[in-house]
């Protein structure tokens, strides 16, 4: 055998280990870092299921207006069939002013802006600046308080027409 045939021999196998270990499956399916990658723009997500609570929120950011004030988006789900409600929502123990409902029946969403909102919550002249992120917190009657980070985004695109 040639010096030259063994090489390309070496070489093939060599191509062929590398290409089967590159495309290895091992980092697919539902737990594939990539599939977990979420903009920077999404809005937060929260589910509480304990003690027979069972309560989405989705969505969750806030939107920095001209006049400094903070706006919260987002939409919350009550699927228990015992009510509850939500009794307020902070940032940095700063209350927003919360207008409409904040009752939680079973599957009826309660929506902040937009087309089909049904409450309306602002952080009145609190310097929101776009970009930064904030922990929020969601207090509620059965189900307690729940801390998530937000990030605040500026008023365009999806969230031109929000005002304080």
């Amino acid at each position: 055998m040639s010096r030259t045939h063994f090489k390309n021999i070496s070489l093939a196998f060599t191509a062929v280990a590398l290409a089967l270990s590159l495309t290895a499956c091992s980092g697919s399916g539902p737990n594939a870092a990539t599939r977990l990658v979420k903009k920077v723009t999404d809005g937060a997500e929260i589910m509480i299921k304990n003690e027979g609570n069972n309560i989405s929120v989705t969505n969750l950011l806030l939107v920095a207006t001209e006049d400094g004030s903070a706006v919260v988006v987002g939409t919350i789900i009550n699927y228990s069939e015992e009510r509850d409600a939500l009794l307020g929502i902070s940032v940095n123990n700063v209350a927003a002013a919360i207008t409409g409902e904040q009752n939680l029946d079973q599957n009826k969403p309660v929506r902040f802006e937009g087309d089909v909102a049904t409450t309306k919550a602002v952080f009145i002249g609190v310097g929101a600046k776009a970009g930064n992120n904030v922990k929020l917190s969601l207090a509620f009657a059965r189900a307690g308080v729940v801390t998530t980070n937000v990030i605040i985004r500026d008023k365009r695109d999806d969230y031109a027409s929000v005002t304080p």
